[in-house]
Formats: structure tokens, sequence, C-alpha cells
């Protein structure tokens, strides 16, 4: 599902990220794909039918990360195998434990790179699979390039972006501070804005300029209210302490004082003892075939 920024831990492609950092990461990445199982399911039937005339032998995941979407690709495309390209070399090792736990570590093949980069040879694929990645690429255009030739003629791109980041918490929280999470959000937009100038581009537009013919364009909107899965909790503390790591200075010391109380885990307000919490994000994507 790149991170080149403090909020944006959907991504898998890493620049310098420290090691308790990448730890951290992980373990959002991992709630991450365990609290939107149904819409992985989703987005993963509908691919599974739009590619029905080309079957998937062999998948390439572009910035596979902890291996939510190699795992998920596995689990619908039967007899499949996945090459999964990342930067984060302990992503990718998490991702070979999950693999072996799961029984399907035959199926995936790991392979460090920057996406940015030079790309190692890699065996033609049927299918490939960017998941909130591209729009962290110093250059997607060539990314897009790069994949449009490692497709067989025929093989399809699924490309999918966020347009908007998960939200959890209620407008009026009972803590004084009313759309405190609406206001984090805005001002980590103005950040992203500056520092992912491909946030936000018209990809179907950039996957027809590589030479692309776009298939399809889905819009998931994902909205989970109680009863949620058991790791919601979990989940919500983890992409709030990260979207909290980029708000010193931008935010009032009161907004800031209230983030803290809901990200602590022993406190009585904190949001692992919350029974409001919802989930709420919208993805994007796109099939595009190679002619």
């Amino acid at each position: 599902m790149a991170d080149h920024h403090h909020s944006n831990h959907h991504g898998h492609h890493h620049h310098g990220a420290g090691q308790d950092d990448e730890a951290a990461m992980a373990e959002l990445l991992d709630l991450d794909a365990e609290v939107l199982q149904s819409y992985l399911s989703d987005v993963t039937a509908w691919i599974h039918e739009l590619t029905a005339d080309l079957p998937a032998r062999r998948i390439l995941d572009l910035g596979a990360g902890t291996g939510a979407g190699a795992l998920a690709l596995l689990q619908r495309f039967e007899g499949a195998e996945v090459i999964a390209m990342d930067m984060s070399a302990s992503h990718l090792r998490h991702l070979e434990g999950k693999a072996r736990a799961l029984g399907v570590a035959e199926r995936i093949r790991t392979v460090q790179a920057d996406l940015d980069a030079a790309w190692p040879a890699v065996d033609t694929v049927e299918l490939a699979w960017a998941s909130n990645s591209l729009h962290h690429m110093a250059d997607p255009d060539r990314v897009l390039a790069n994949v449009f030739a490692a497709l067989r003629p025929g093989g399809r791109l699924v490309a999918v972006e966020l347009d908007s980041f998960p939200r959890f918490l209620p407008h009026d929280l009972g803590l004084g501070r009313p759309g405190l999470e609406e206001r984090c959000h805005a001002v980590m937009d103005e950040r992203r804005a500056a520092e992912l100038p491909h946030i936000g581009s018209d990809w179907g537009a950039r996957l027809a300029k590589a030479g692309f013919t776009v298939q399809a364009e889905k819009t998931f909107v994902i909205e989970l209210t109680p009863p949620l899965p058991t790791a919601t909790g979990r989940y919500a503390q983890a992409s709030l302490r990260r979207l909290r790591s980029g708000l010193d200075g931008r935010l009032s010391a009161e907004d800031l004082a209230t983030l803290d109380t809901l990200v602590d885990s022993d406190g009585p307000d904190s949001v692992l003892r919350r029974d409001d919490l919802t989930v709420r994000a919208v993805r994007t994507a796109w099939v595009a075939r190679r002619p």
C-alpha cells in the first residue's frame, strides 16, 4: 500500500526511516490490513472479475510493505505467484514471516528495490498492483513506464490512491474540542500538498499518457460502524499517533493535549476504551490495460 511523510501511513516506499519508525509503520500497516479486510476482499474480487480474460499467474506488488495487498491477491488468485518489491528490508522480512505463517511462502518472492531508481530484472507479469504508492514517487510517469514494460500485452495495472485518510472520531468528542480530527487533517493536508506534489493527480490521464487503456475506475467508500473489528482501537491509536508526530507547533496547545489524551494507552479517554469509534475512508482504484 511509500512513506516520505510523517502522516501518510498507507504507502510502502521508504527513504531513510529509522528502525523504530519502520517497526511502528509495520504495526500500522498490519492493523490497516486487519481492520480493512472487507475492503481488501471487495477490491480484489473486483480485480479478479475484470481480469478474467488473462488470469494472473505472476503479480508484481509495487511498494508491498508488510504484504496486505500481496497476501489478499494470493488468496483471490489461486495458483498465482507474487513478486513483492519494496525499499524496506525489514518490511519485506516481516512479509516473508507472515507468508510462512499462512503457508504461502513458496508463492512470494521479495525484491528490495527503490522504485524511483533503476529496477532489478523481474519476470513479465499479468498483473501489477500499486496501492497508495504512486503519489510518493519522484517521477511517477517513469514508474508507470517501467510497469508498462513489465506487463504482458493484455496485462493490467491496478493503481489505488487515497481520497481521504482514515477518520475514527466523532465530531463531538466530549472533551471540549469538537472537530479535532478534521483540524488535524486540514493541517496535514497543507503539509502533504507541499511535500507530495503528485498527491491528488489525475491518475487516469497519467495512465493513458503511459500507454495504458483505462478499463475501469471505482471509488471504494469505507464506512465501518459497530460492531467493529477487534483491532479497531489499536488501529485508531496507531494512526492518530502517527498523525500527532507531525503536528507539533501546528495546532493549539489545547488540541495537542486532547490528542495526547486520546492516544494514551492507559487513560480513561483513550481510543482503546471509547465505544464511539467508526472507520471512514475513501480510496479510488483504476484498472489499466496494456494493449
